[in-house]
């Protein structure tokens, strides 16, 4: 039977006493609490911060699980609204958390008139949306001829129920904005796909493979394996990899794409090291397997240029810290500066909660020469521009994709353009100014509400 502290079975002995009326429910009681219990018993031995776990005597062990968690979680477990060590529900109630959609993200803007419009971040392929032709750079302006706003964006655009009519602006040739109304279709269960876009980028004589990698899937490495083998088939000279809406996933798979875009001189090196609490032991090392290359083609190039956004989180930047000693100058950051998430989740089950999926931080992410420290400012990029969600976006991987013009910059001139300069910024990024006045805010970006994820699994 499972010993409770003698302040929890007073506690549960004053439920039973006030909501009985004198029958004996201690059981019912008992299995209320159980489920937290465990959790909180499995935070003190193997939580990275359990030092800052609160007494005992001062819990509610009644709430919900989550709510539970984050009773207790340390200050250094969540940043900026995210909580990193988190509960999830299994079997039934993970399905009823899936929901149908039109298949693609988009962001919410308030222009200078104080309208709201939501700009198209990206579409996936084989949805309704891409079926439609909404793509990225369209402007949503109304939903069956209703203004957009907070309360309604997730019935009319992250989880419709019906068919709708959207009114969409959209950039011609001209750089003025066509009118269009488009149907959209019923919508219905859609996959976003971790390899969101592959292309080839020429600039002269150089040549690179661009990948936009939005999820670090354990159960999709097939598909970035092919991505790979498509690309390197087209003998680059260099590769851009854009990680700009990735906020991470397993690390099993960071080590994949890790070991692809390593030398092949640091087989068997050390690519990162995962740091346990003081209680656990010694750290386990991740290496550089070339065993891990089955099936795909190794990367070969001049430069590795990274495409990063506050958004690129957990393994994402996991990849990001654990190449940088071993590329130098080769790896290019370009864009804002991550996230700042260093640390990994681990996986608790319990046979008598089959419900409860429990992630709970265990671990710093330290690349080969120990560097972690990067939770307050994040991974810092080498040159610094900003995606403007206020602003026409222009096609990814093009050179109207403000975070790819100091790349393709970089690929003409050996050299980044001058910053704080309007090099890089094309004319057709800045025409839609003049629409929002210069005076556009973002309300919500879904992209920043994604679940920053460095799950371990597979080691």
């Amino acid at each position: 039977m499972q010993k409770y502290p003698i302040y929890i079975i007073s506690l549960v002995i004053s439920a039973v006493a006030f909501l009985s009326c004198g029958q004996d429910r201690s059981g019912e009681y008992y299995a209320l609490i159980e489920a937290k219990y465990w959790m909180y018993e499995t935070m003190q031995q193997d939580y990275l911060f359990y030092e800052d776990l609160p007494a005992e005597d001062g819990l509610n062990f009644f709430q919900k699980p989550e709510t539970f968690l984050q009773s207790v979680i340390s200050s250094k477990d969540q940043k900026n609204g995210v909580q990193f060590s988190h509960v999830d529900s299994i079997k039934a109630s993970r399905v009823t958390s899936e929901y149908p959609s039109y298949g693609f993200q988009g962001a919410l803007v308030r222009n200078a008139n104080g309208d709201n419009v939501v700009q198209v971040l990206y579409t996936y392929e084989n949805s309704p949306a891409s079926e439609a032709g909404i793509k990225r750079g369209d402007w949503i302006v109304t939903v069956n001829n209703y203004a957009i706003n907070s309360t309604n964006y997730t019935n009319f655009i992250e989880q419709p129920t019906q068919a709708l009519t959207y009114k969409i602006a959209r950039k011609n040739e001209n750089g003025t904005h066509d009118t269009l109304i488009v149907d959209m279709p019923s919508p219905r269960y859609v996959e976003e796909p971790s390899v969101l876009l592959t292309k080839t980028v020429t600039v002269g004589n150089r040549k690179a493979f661009y990948i936009m990698y939005n999820s670090f899937e354990e159960e999709e490495t097939d598909l970035l394996k092919e991505a790979f083998n498509q690309g390197m088939a087209q003998s680059p000279t260099d590769i851009i990899l854009d990680l700009r809406y990735n906020p991470g996933g397993y690390v099993s798979t960071a080590l994949l794409l890790s070991t692809i875009l390593a030398p092949q001189e640091v087989m068997g090196q050390t690519c990162f090291t995962m740091i346990p609490n003081d209680k656990k032991g010694e750290s386990q090392t991740a290496i550089f397997d070339s065993g891990l290359l089955t099936g795909v083609t190794k990367a070969n190039f001049d430069y590795l240029y990274i495409i990063t956004s506050s958004s690129t989180a957990s393994a994402a930047e996991l990849t990001i810290n654990s190449l940088r000693p071993y590329l130098g100058d080769k790896l290019l950051q370009v864009g804002d500066a991550t996230f700042g998430k260093n640390v990994a989740q681990s996986l608790y089950t319990n046979e008598a909660y089959p419900l409860i999926e429990f992630w709970l931080t265990t671990h710093y992410l330290a690349n080969s020469e120990g560097f972690y420290d990067y939770y307050t400012n994040g991974l810092e990029p080498d040159y610094q521009q900003a995606e403007d969600m206020t602003l026409d976006l222009g096609e990814l991987g093009s050179e109207q994709d403000i975070l790819m013009q100091p790349i393709i910059y970089h690929m003409a001139n050996g050299t980044f353009p001058s910053t704080g300069t309007d090099e890089t910024t094309s004319e057709e990024s800045r025409s839609y100014l003049g629409f929002f006045n210069g005076q556009a805010k973002v309300l919500y970006n879904p992209i920043s509400h994604k679940p920053k994820e460095a799950k371990i699994s597979g080691l």
